[in-house]
């Protein structure tokens, strides 16, 4: 993407790929950069793929969207939603951005995900999705759960 969009050299994304990689994963990249050498992006490409791009890569992913669902008492709206997106996009790179959303709202729950659905008529940007979660989360009470408040006794 990065060549095509910018014209930018297979040197120079190649010599950043190291900053892009964590833990394991650096450890991985230095491994296979030492063994093999340099080599062009789309050779890197096809060797991220091959490692991580699995079975068990895709049910991890999975599990995590599974289990996700919005809680305004714990998550952030931007950080909680882009998150979905990236998980979905990274399990499903040819669904339609209106897909996307519409699984998305549906962690979401009840009432929170009528008063997004009220808010954002389609077609709506993330961006949109986003700011009126933001916007519902600060200025509403919808989606909370009530703590119920227990009265000491002294005996």
């Amino acid at each position: 993407m990065l060549q095509e969009d910018y014209a930018i050299p297979d040197e120079l994304i190649t010599a950043r790929l190291h900053s892009l990689f964590e833990k394991s994963a650096k450890r991985w990249y230095y491994g296979i950069r030492q063994t093999n050498g340099k080599n062009s992006c789309s050779w890197w490409k096809q060797e991220i793929i091959t490692k991580w791009a699995n079975d068990s890569w895709r049910y991890k992913i999975e599990n995590a969207f599974e289990n996700s669902f919005f809680d305004p008492d714990k998550d952030k709206p931007l950080t909680w939603f882009l998150k979905q997106v990236e998980r979905l996009n990274a399990l499903y790179p040819e669904m339609s951005q209106k897909m996307v959303h519409m699984k998305i709202l549906k962690k979401c729950g009840g009432e929170l995900e009528h008063a997004l659905r009220s808010r954002c008529i389609e077609p709506c940007s993330t961006e949109e999705y986003i700011n009126a979660l933001e916007d519902i989360v600060t200025k509403t009470k919808i989606g909370r759960t009530w703590k119920k408040i227990g009265h000491k006794k002294s005996k």
